[in-house]
């Protein structure tokens, strides 16, 4: 998992140039439209900007999704059509924003971040949102559309989603990128089980990278889930004119899943510092469990090298000295010698039992 993964300019490159994907890393481009009122509803795909001129001066809610890597010549289309700022249109290229939210004349600019998780591997992809007069417009460079659920609604006249503004299609939008850190979470929470289970039973070098990679995803969270909190309390305590009064209470309900998701976040990474700390005291005490054994072994053949030590020293009987060795010429001598090493060792053995060093 690589820890930068910001898309930028040269620098001293001016601002509001747009930076451009690669073509052969380019996601395929859809644009979809969605227009709706209480009675009616359209919903058609789009091949450039300007089909969009006619749903502007409609008394309607207006949504268009853009899906993919969008070219130079569509957005600065876009751009122009809405009034979007090259600076916002900048921000749109460059991947890897931190979450945001700008406040212009005649709309809102906002930067979200995506969380998902692949093969256990945590992903960040960018969404950007423009919320106007009477419509949103909504970027994600990325291969799935996250908002399909939204429309589905739409189309299907649930609830009473058609009779709300625009604003309140922002909020559903937004709700659907923060609530994302759910199952993200959820995923993650097996995986800290696993771990700590692994860390009871049998933990080795897997373990200690798995721990290592679960802190890194959980670093990569923090730093782009974290200030999504501050987007949703500018919206809430910033009255711009952009926010209906009735709408803010449910922006007061995707602040408060953010809140939850930051607090399971902050938990995760507080377990995984603890599963490391727990990994490391368990390698720990593997390690003085073999040196407990090794020095138990030593201890009892230190007496038994001294015995054989002595008794090989192959002094042989010396009439003249009383200090000689007879034990060397006895008839009994070796099994004597091997009587006193078991001896030896069966005692300090059963000594070591009774004081539990074994």
């Amino acid at each position: 998992m690589a820890y930068f993964f910001k898309r930028y300019h040269v620098p001293g490159t001016p601002p509001g140039t747009l930076n451009i994907t690669a073509p052969e890393s380019r996601i395929p481009l859809k644009m979809h439209l969605v227009d709706y009122t209480e009675q009616e509803y359209l919903e058609k795909e789009l091949a450039t900007a300007e089909e969009c001129h006619e749903y502007l001066e409609r008394k309607s809610v207006t949504w268009i999704h853009i899906q993919g890597t969008i070219d130079r010549d569509t957005l600065t289309g876009f751009g122009k059509l809405f009034g979007l700022h090259t600076l916002s249109l900048e921000d749109i290229t460059n991947l890897g924003q931190r979450p945001k939210i700008d406040s212009f004349e005649d709309q809102l600019f906002v930067i979200m971040s995506l969380p998902a998780i692949s093969e256990n591997v945590v992903t960040i992809e960018q969404i950007s949102f423009f919320l106007g007069k009477g419509y949103v417009i909504s970027f994600h460079e990325g291969e799935s559309d996250p908002f399909t659920p939204v429309r589905n609604r739409l189309r299907n006249r649930a609830g009473k989603l058609r009779e709300k503004p625009a604003d309140f299609l922002l909020y559903l939008l937004l709700d659907i990128v923060i609530d994302q850190g759910f199952p993200l979470f959820e995923s993650l929470g097996e995986d800290i089980e696993a771990l700590e289970d692994e860390l009871l039973d049998s933990p080795g070098k897997s373990t200690l990278e798995d721990i290592h990679n679960l802190r890194r995803h959980l670093l990569l969270l923090r730093r782009m889930l974290w200030p999504q909190r501050e987007v949703i309390n500018f919206l809430i305590r910033n009255d711009q004119g952009f926010i209906d009064e009735k709408t803010i209470i449910y922006f007061h309900d995707c602040y408060d899943h953010a809140v939850q998701i930051l607090d399971m976040l902050e938990a995760y990474r507080e377990s995984t510092t603890n599963m490391l700390d727990v990994y490391l005291s368990s390698v720990s005490n593997r390690l003085n469990e073999t040196m407990k054994v090794l020095t138990v072994i030593a201890t009892l053949f230190m007496p038994l090298t001294f015995i054989v030590g002595v008794y090989g020293m192959n002094f042989s009987v010396n009439e003249q000295s009383p200090w000689a060795m007879p034990e060397l010429r006895w008839y009994y001598g070796y099994p004597f010698i091997w009587a006193l090493i078991i001896a030896v060792a069966g005692g300090m053995w059963l000594y070591f039992k009774r004081k539990h060093w074994w």
